[in-house]
């Protein structure tokens, strides 16, 4: 049955209730039927983010011009319905939207307000979507843990997990991750470099979708690296990221896919490490996926980490510099890039870019630093190239819809200064960073709460280079098997 929209206290006292969460596609279609309006949806949704300021999900929250169009939305009447109509969003702050800062997260944009929004934020708002506020992030996406010590609105800093303040929302996408994930909203986007939509989804119970490079337009965006950066969709359901999918890319709407029909690999690296709360929670759902019939094929992938450690860091570290000048220039703010850098309020950030970025550096043997241009030289020669044919050849001899791992192997950690280690990070990126490299498509998705920790747990499927919309239907497929989680207890 069709749920009616509910006050706030209602939508709380419906927390064993997943079913009673409506997707932004169901939110829309009953702004079009008239049974709410934009007004009140959006008036929702502010109060919830208002309601939780120690999860400092937010840089600006943009009352005034969510209101006012969300008016705009109720004031048009008989004109044809669009597929967010209505529906309030929120969109990571290194994403512009025109008439708010982008800030990146980091202090010395903290006055950049763009005058157009970036392609990516145009099609949702063109599609209905009312965008409420920006969320918070780690620091120039640098990192996984959000523990970012600029814009908080709580007493303690850093972007806090949906279902346990305590710990950490992950990264970079931090503060879209958990604004979804402890219902201020339904759905909204991040970007992903190594893993930076998937991850605060792992921790905070979402799903999302890293597209294919190249699938959604990457400008207006503050960078990394662009053969590694894309945007992406994250949700509470799979149907809103398939939905936010469509209507980024304008691709055509999918089916569930057949499970029997679909197979899925397993390869050793990927894992490898986990903690006993996703390892249990892992095991349970591949046990779910065999019991509907998809088979699960053993595979072997030689050379898998050690292909991707010649591609990642030298490709990323490299390219952050040209294409974050580019980008300072762009904005018109006169900011150089060491100036963006010596304002920059997180240590583990500002180590990063005046130590290696800025120099054209990357860590050599004995805490020595060497110069980056000849691996990055070797890594988009030799070492991409063979990242990508050892997927795609994976995919072809085996005939494999995906292979499916833990997102992270383990839960998350606490939200402190230690979060954003170079040991945390390098964990927390074991399974979702070598796909990224080689630019293949990534579906994150729940599958439960740790039976220790109350944590979420996620699971990923990674496809072929291409394969979104595939992706998105097993997905959809898959969501009735693996179940959504519940919302936080508080």
């Amino acid at each position: 049955m069709r749920h009616a929209w509910i006050t706030l206290a209602a939508w709380m006292a419906a927390a064993t209730s997943v079913v009673a969460q409506p997707t932004a596609g169901e939110l829309a279609r009953d702004v079009c039927a008239g049974k709410v309006t934009s007004e009140q949806l959006v008036t929702e949704a502010l109060a919830r983010a208002r309601a939780r300021p120690e999860l400092n999900a937010f840089v600006t929250i943009d009352e005034a011009g969510a209101t006012a169009a969300a008016r705009r939305v109720d004031g048009a009447k008989g004109k044809p319905c669009k597929p967010l109509q209505g529906v309030p969003v929120v969109i990571k702050d290194n994403i512009e939207v025109a008439g708010m800062p982008t800030t990146g997260g980091t202090p010395a944009l903290k006055a950049y307000k763009p005058v157009a929004d970036a392609p990516v934020a145009r099609k949702l708002r063109d599609a209905g979507a009312i965008v409420i506020g920006k969320t918070n992030m780690h620091e120039l996406a640098f990192g996984v843990s959000g523990f970012n010590p600029a814009y908080n609105t709580g007493k303690e800093p850093g972007v806090r997990n949906a279902y346990d303040a305590a710990r950490s929302a992950g990264g970079s996408s931090s503060g879209t991750g958990t604004a979804i994930g402890s219902r201020v909203v339904t759905a909204g986007l991040g970007t992903d470099t190594g893993g930076s939509v998937r991850v605060p989804c792992a921790f905070n119970g979402c799903a999302s979708l890293r597209p294919s490079v190249g699938r959604y337009p990457g400008a207006g965006i503050v960078p990394i690296s662009h053969t590694r950066d894309t945007a992406g969709p994250m949700a509470l359901a799979m149907a809103d990221v398939e939905l936010l999918d469509r209507v980024i890319s304008g691709a055509p709407a999918v089916k569930p896919a057949d499970l029997k029909r679909v197979r899925l690999g397993l390869v050793k690296p990927l894992l490898a490490n986990q903690d006993a709360d996703t390892q249990a929670a892992f095991d349970a759902a591949l046990a779910r996926l065999k019991a509907v019939g998809v088979t699960l094929v053993e595979v072997d992938m030689p050379q898998l980490m050690e292909t991707n450690a010649g591609v990642s860091f030298p490709v990323a570290m490299y390219e952050a510099y040209d294409d974050m000048v580019k980008y300072l220039q762009h904005t018109g703010t006169g900011l150089t890039i060491e100036q963006l850098a010596e304002q920059a309020a997180s240590p583990d950030v500002k180590g990063t870019y005046q130590g290696l970025v800025i120099p054209r550096k990357l860590p050599g043997p004995n805490n020595t630093v060497v110069d980056a241009r000849p691996a990055y030289e070797a890594a988009m020669k030799t070492g991409r190239p063979a990242l990508k044919k050892l997927y795609a050849d994976t995919f072809k001899q085996h005939r494999l819809d995906a292979l499916v791992f833990p997102t992270v192997p383990v839960v998350a950690m606490a939200a402190n200064a230690e979060s954003s280690s170079v040991a945390t990070f390098m964990a927390v990126i074991q399974n979702t960073d070598p796909g990224s490299n080689a630019g293949l498509p990534g579906l994150q998705m729940p599958v439960g709460l740790g039976a220790s920790s109350k944590l979420p747990v996620g699971l990923e499927l990674d496809g072929p280079a291409g394969s979104d919309r595939r992706l998105l239907a097993i997905g959809l497929a898959l969501e009735p098997v693996l179940g959504r989680l519940g919302p936080p207890a508080k």
